[in-house]
């Protein structure tokens, strides 16, 4: 299985491991230099396994669950979110205080609109593995990521070289960002996977696959494949022609959390329409037997024997259920 991951706008890293499964614990701080109507200025969000878990912004300034396992911390430690707030409103101001620095740094005046964002996360595959980082961006481009093994930090642009300066030269600040990467995060991550056992125990389910068409300007036809509703969210999708595996005119989503808790991705390829027949979209879960190829025909129809099966089966359980509340 290819492990594909989310990732947010504007910190445009996908930071993953290749293969296996993994799990991960991950936070985004979102900084405006001017108020926006009624939007806050700051805003911390944190997911686990790509679920939203909780979240902080400095109207409410409060840190509230968003998921139902967070009731089992509320009852191990009643004070846990009282102890959330006050850590987001200090980071909070430590990164609203980064912000004016960098508007100074580059001489950029008060009442123009600049959003500063942040981006931290420590990963744990099935086979031990553990990854940890820490990316920046400003106003919607990448601006500076930590280096855990050298405590330095690259620029992604000129822009960000005093920036990176600074924070080279201070090393504290190096050394909490690696303690917390390599101890603090994985223990939380290690925590909500005991705390989240009964989420993650879900039966597998596979996906559900669709195919489309579209007719470009240019005579050209674009076909977009699209799975939903399956678990777990590891998921092998490409397109093949010929049998053999096809980038060229390709985009691809990412995988996203469902609010049911299952996932879905999308995938899309521009081809000649004279060539259609020799396109399928080829789709590997560990909730299909066998992996499945859908292939899109003339008129709009969709080959899939599998897909088929899986229509049917569900089709079936539907009409079950009416008769059951009869």
């Amino acid at each position: 299985m290819v492990g594909k991951c989310s990732f947010l706008p504007y910190l445009k890293l996908c930071p993953c491991f290749p293969d296996g499964r993994t799990h991960s614990l991950l936070y985004q701080y979102t900084a405006v230099s001017e108020p926006i109507g009624d939007l806050p200025q700051f805003t911390a969000v944190g997911y686990g396994d790509g679920f939203l878990a909780g979240s902080y912004n400095s109207i409410t300034e409060q840190a509230v669950s968003r998921a139902s396992w967070t009731k089992k911390i509320e009852e191990e430690d009643p004070h846990f979110w009282n102890w959330m707030t006050q850590r987001a409103f200090h980071s909070g101001q430590r990164f609203r205080k980064d912000l004016e620095n960098i508007l100074q740094e580059n001489n950029q005046s008060q009442g123009t609109l600049h959003v500063w964002q942040r981006l931290y996360s420590c990963e744990l595959a099935e086979d031990g593995s553990k990854r940890g980082y820490d990316l920046y961006a400003y106003d919607g481009k990448n601006f500076l990521s930590f280096n855990k093994a050298t405590l330095n930090w690259t620029a992604a642009s000129a822009e960000a070289e005093t920036t990176k300066k600074k924070w080279d030269a201070d090393l504290d600040r190096g050394w909490r960002k690696k303690i917390y990467l390599e101890e603090e995060c994985l223990a939380w991550l290690k925590k909500w996977l005991d705390y989240g056992i009964e989420a993650r125990a879900r039966k597998t389910e596979p996906p559900v696959v669709t195919m489309s068409s579209r007719t470009e300007v240019d005579g050209m036809e674009s076909l977009l494949c699209r799975a939903h509703g399956f678990y777990p969210k590891e998921i092998d999708a490409s397109w093949r022609r010929d049998g053999e595996v096809w980038l060229e005119d390709t985009l691809q989503g990412s995988v996203a959390p469902n609010s049911d808790g299952t996932y879905y991705y999308w995938l899309s390829i521009q081809i000649d329409p004279k060539e259609r027949s020799r396109y399928r979209c080829h789709v590997e879960h560990d909730g299909l037997q066998e992996p499945l190829e859908l292939a899109m025909e003339e008129g709009g129809m969709v080959l899939g024997i599998l897909l088929l099966v899986i229509l049917i089966g569900c089709i079936g359980k539907y009409a079950a259920t009416l008769q059951m509340g009869l």
